[in-house]
């Protein structure tokens, strides 16, 4: 198992409950979160993606399913920004200390105001990369918002 990444090492000091997936990566995988949720079997509106963008003059983190888009202008709102734009993937890499296709929510050099799609409060658990390709994380979404001081919005479609 990937046990050791800075998601996993966050999760075990806060005393969080949670499933490590780990599946084989393939190379030429274009949608790494769909891709999690095929090779692990589970619907794609139970697996989220993390998302960095560029609110205004900061960085925000927006935690949308995998076969959903996020709405740059919901989430906006919700931030109580003018504007929000997806952030370059090199950025978002540098900022989260993560590869891009294994950006985990959880364990990020710091900590971003973070969104999460509302749907996930419905779910009993949610699977959110665990800090690199191929390897993902199950928790309970309320645990999920609780230590990232997420707020559930309506920000995808």
């Amino acid at each position: 198992m990937a046990t050791g990444t800075p998601a996993t090492t966050l999760l075990s000091t806060a005393g969080i409950i949670y499933v490590e997936h780990e599946y084989q990566h393939e190379t030429s995988a274009t949608s790494f979160g769909l891709e999690a949720a095929e090779k692990l079997g589970i619907d794609p509106s139970q697996v989220f993606k993390t998302l960095v963008v560029a609110v205004d003059d900061y960085f925000a983190v927006a935690i949308v399913p995998v076969n959903q888009q996020v709405s740059l202008k919901s989430l906006s709102r919700v931030l109580n920004a003018k504007k929000a734009t997806m952030a370059d993937p090199e950025v978002a890499a540098r900022m989260t200390g993560y590869v891009v296709g294994g950006i985990s929510p959880l364990g990020q050099k710091k900590l971003l105001p973070t969104v999460i799609a509302e749907s996930a409060q419905l779910l009993g658990t949610v699977l959110v990369s665990g800090g690199k390709r191929g390897f993902d994380i199950e928790l309970s979404p309320i645990d999920l918002a609780e230590l990232l001081q997420a707020k559930f919005a309506d920000i995808s479609v």
